[in-house]
């Protein structure tokens, strides 16, 4: 079984090699040199990464951006999703050594993220016209719960300064509102296309042609390249299929690295021990440093005596502090009377949350999600079919309509806004009550906008 396996082996890494985009594609004997930790592997696989996060997390990449924000990136896409292993991070920014931790991280994300469908979907060849529509509710509480807390490099936890997260939030603000232009000005060019071509398509579900239609209409060249287009498409799916007949091959043999891994640790291990073992200092040079070691024990026992004496008086102080406090707090303490009615207040706002969360968890319904195809129709029979229809299934038996879709977006804004101002106002609360704990100290307000 294991020689079948192994004659497998090359077919399966091959099949994955071909599954990735083009311009991404690392040579089969990158994952045998990262299998042993060699060195040369290392920039290879740290460029895979970064192409292939790049590609699903912003929409393209460039060879222009520097090794060492490439391997940044990359480390902070990874503490995103969850990976937990401490070794990674360690890993040097120059791209020197860690080619098989580089490879383990590569296939956690093939498992984890289903990597290989993520980039068949962000690369596939658009021909009808497509909006990307998601009502679905993400649980965001249970998503950073599953996250590993992880000690990162210095330059991923340092502190930062306020002034540079307001900075970084007005650019967010700016690429939105940038971002939002964009597509009002996108919608606006569709709407002419689909409008002024309407009755012309063969299929009289959808009427109209689709932009990549009509340009193939204008310039009937670039047939050629669309065409290209869709063979490297058809390669890819196929090398796709074969690498999931052959996944439990390249699962048996990510074993044997694991295996190699722990073997190369335990060798590190034994090193080391017996480097201690003939490092061992001779009889004069140990009465030489116990004598040493007494005379910092005395002076540090003094030390300790000192630093326990002050410590106890700072407590009496505190306790005092304290006691004082305390007692001031008790005279500002509403009555019995009050205190129940706040309770009472609190008891009521808790049960009215409680009953509209369980009426939304009954009549919650599946949210839409992916890609939908775009389909224009006039005022008449828009009632009938509707605006959008998924990609992946026909387009009759699943249409929606654009102004449902919107109309829910909306009431999703509203309770986002509503839940944004409650927390906004607890904030606001907390500084308030660390503003007058301040002494000699005037808080400035920011300028509303």
């Amino acid at each position: 079984m294991w020689r079948g396996r192994a004659g497998a082996l090359p077919a399966a890494i091959g099949a994955l090699c071909r599954a990735l985009p083009p311009g991404s594609r690392p040579a089969p004997e990158t994952f045998r040199l990262a299998k042993f930790d060699r060195p040369e592997a290392s920039l290879q696989i740290w460029r895979l990464l970064y192409s292939l996060l790049k590609q699903i997390h912003d929409g393209g990449w460039t060879e222009l951006d520097t090794i060492g924000t490439q391997i940044r990136f990359v480390k902070s896409v990874l503490w995103y999703h969850g990976y937990g292993r401490p070794e990674f991070y360690q890993l040097p920014s120059d791209s020197s050594q860690g080619s098989r931790e580089l490879l383990l991280a590569f296939s956690w994300l093939l498992n984890r993220i289903s990597l290989l469908e993520q980039l068949l979907t962000v690369n596939r060849v658009k021909i009808r016209d497509e909006a990307s529509v998601c009502t679905c509710e993400d649980n965001l509480s249970n998503s950073w719960k599953d996250r590993t807390e992880i000690a990162l490099e210095p330059c991923l936890k340092r502190e930062v300064d306020v002034r540079y997260l307001q900075w970084l939030n007005g650019r967010l603000r700016f690429q939105w509102r940038s971002l939002h232009v964009e597509s009002q000005e996108q919608c606006k060019l569709l709407h002419k296309i689909h409008s002024y071509t309407s009755g012309c398509h063969m299929d009289q579900t959808i009427g109209h042609f689709s932009v990549t239609e009509t340009d193939l209409i204008r310039q009937p060249d670039s047939y050629k390249q669309l065409l290209q287009s869709l063979e490297s498409e058809t390669s890819r799916l196929e090398a796709f299929l074969e690498w999931k007949r052959l996944e439990p091959v390249y699962w048996h043999w990510m074993e044997t690295v694991l295996d190699t891994l722990s073997e190369d640790a335990n060798t590190f291990k034994s090193e080391d021990v017996c480097k201690e073992k003939n490092t061992l200092p001779n009889a004069n040079l140990c009465c030489h440093i116990a004598s040493n070691i007494i005379g910092e024990i005395d002076k540090l026992t003094k030390d300790l005596v000192t630093l326990h004496d002050g410590l106890h008086e700072l407590v009496t102080c505190k306790k005092s502090a304290w006691y004082e406090k305390v007692k001031s707090r008790e005279r500002t303490l509403p009555d019995e009377r009050e205190f129940c009615a706040a309770v009472r207040t609190i008891t009521e706002a808790v049960k009215l949350k409680l009953s509209d969360l369980k009426y939304h968890c009954a009549h919650k319904k599946n949210g839409m999600h992916g890609p939908y195809r775009l389909v224009f129709k006039d005022k008449r029979s828009a009632s009938k079919t509707g605006f959008l229809s998924s990609v992946s299934k026909e387009p009759i038996t699943n249409v929606v309509n654009a102004t449902e879709v919107i109309s829910k977006l909306q009431m999703e804004e509203a309770t986002l806004k509503r839940e944004l101002k409650r927390l906004q106002e607890e904030c606001r609360h907390k500084l308030d009550e660390i503003a007058e704990g301040l002494v000699g100290v005037i808080c400035i307000p920011p300028m509303k906008r």
